[in-house]
């Protein structure tokens, strides 16, 4: 079995040779941020030794919501291969948001510690699968530009009543609501509680996260 490697390119990018030795790899994704585009030449006419070909992804702008984005596609352009995500070449940002594009992705990774390459547990996880028609629906409407100002302004627009927002909203102890699960927030503001998408809210309607 050979795996294509995604990796993001930062301050551990000599790793990449560590996964390579104990993951058969039969071609590496690098994903560029703005700042790492001569790394990631180097890296590549490194591995081109290895006759390992090798494309660059270049991303731009927010570093979570791109990381996302194009796991999320290179997961779909390589499903009848398999795919491995590369933690631990970029810097702190990516890493993690690497890790967590893997993650909510369904897709295997590993880290590096010294010479060791570590493969990560496979976290089974999907919020299609937690989430209700209800849910999604509520979703889709702070989606748009004009909604919500208060949970009053989002029941209307629903045509749910308050307390039924307040509890997939909030959740309760036999349900999660999408507060506890990351894909809205809530502030106070003039004695009234404004909801909107988080990132991982927007990422989900867009299909990066599944």
């Amino acid at each position: 079995m050979k795996y294509t490697v995604i990796a993001p390119v930062g301050d551990h990018i000599d790793d990449l040779y560590v996964g390579i030795r104990e993951f058969p790899t039969e071609r590496v994704v690098l994903i560029v941020p703005p700042n790492r585009k001569s790394e990631a030449q180097q890296a590549k006419k490194g591995l081109e030794k290895f006759r390992i070909p090798v494309s660059l992804r270049e991303i731009k702008g927010n570093i979570w919501e791109e990381m996302f984005k194009t796991v999320s596609e290179i997961k779909e352009l390589e499903k009848d291969r398999q795919v491995i995500v590369h933690v631990s070449t970029g810097d702190r940002d990516t890493r993690c948001a690497a890790t967590s594009a893997a993650y909510v992705n369904g897709i295997k990774a590993f880290a590096v510690d010294g010479d060791q390459a570590m493969l990560l547990p496979v976290l089974k996880f999907s919020y299609y699968k937690i989430l209700t028609d209800k849910k999604l629906e509520l979703l889709r409407l702070l989606n748009h530009k004009d909604c919500c100002s208060s949970l009053e302004e989002l029941s209307k627009k629903s045509k749910m009543s308050l307390p039924l927002i307040s509890y997939h909203i909030n959740g309760n102890l036999k349900s999660e609501g999408l507060k506890d699960l990351g894909l809205i927030e809530t502030a106070e503001e003039k004695g009234r509680v404004a909801v909107k998408l988080s990132m991982m809210g927007r990422l989900l309607l867009k299909g990066y996260i599944h």
